[in-house]
């Protein structure tokens, strides 16, 4: 119950980092206090934050990468809609909350808590609950796609760069690039074997003269069969999460 709340709360929170510019929507709607307009602004503003609330999960977490990988696997077995979406995603968010506990425990107890017992102001907890992520996301980005997004911010003129404090605006990106290429090279090392499978099968067929009979529904069995015999779920979720630092 914990996590849940502490992750509601990133989520509700976190946006306020990610922009260069924010907009203070309390202050806009102070002067109208009481007024139908001062409403509409507060309410437009916390459904803009709750509609972009799963793009930030995405940012800022592992989903990435479990979500990449996963779809990669269910192509190269050859099942385009076994297992199911439904079930990779939920599969995904579950080892994304696994992965991401001790960040979300960390928002909570230094942030959350203090500003729910008012205890620090809300400037400082939305700083103390953005810091477990930025850890999270320095920990794992590649150098190469970080220093892409730094030198992108120089070339626009933003040279007050902090490389120990980077600003979530060059982070995040590079963060989920880095994702997407680690995704896709577990995704290969997994294909593989699938492929090697397909190609001796293919070569049976047309050995035996089957021209009309796709290697694919050959193919199908066995390499459900050696996914099972190796147990690949447990390898390949156990190999996933100890992917992340």
């Amino acid at each position: 119950m914990k996590t849940l709340l502490a992750t509601i709360a990133v989520l509700l929170l976190t946006p306020a980092l990610a922009a260069a510019q924010t907009i203070d929507l309390g202050g806009l709607a102070g002067g109208l206090e009481g007024s139908t307009i001062g409403y509409i602004i507060q309410m437009f503003g916390l459904l803009t934050i709750l509609s972009i609330a799963p793009g930030i999960l995405i940012m800022v977490t592992s989903f990435t990468r479990f979500i990449i990988v996963f779809s990669i696997l269910r192509a190269g077995l050859g099942l385009p809609t076994t297992p199911a979406n439904m079930i990779l995603i939920s599969l995904s968010l579950f080892m994304t909350f696994y992965v991401m506990s001790p960040t979300f425990d960390r928002a909570w107890n230094d942030g959350i808590q203090p500003l729910i017992s008012e205890e620090i102001s809300e400037q400082e907890a939305v700083t103390r609950i953005a810091a477990p992520f930025r850890d999270f996301m320095i920990n794992n980005v590649r150098e190469r796609d970080f220093d892409l997004f730094v030198d992108l911010a120089r070339e626009r003129g933003d040279t007050d760069i902090s490389i120990e404090n980077p600003d979530l605006r060059i982070l995040v990106p590079a963060f989920m690039i880095s994702e997407i290429r680690r995704g896709f090279e577990i995704g290969f090392l997994i294909v593989l074997p699938f492929l090697v499978i397909d190609l001796i099968v293919a070569t049976i067929t047309m050995s035996m003269g089957m021209m009309m009979l796709p290697p694919t529904v050959v193919s199908l069995p066995f390499k459900v069969l050696f996914f099972v015999l190796i147990d690949g779920w447990n390898l390949l979720v156990g190999s996933l999460v100890r992917s992340f630092v």
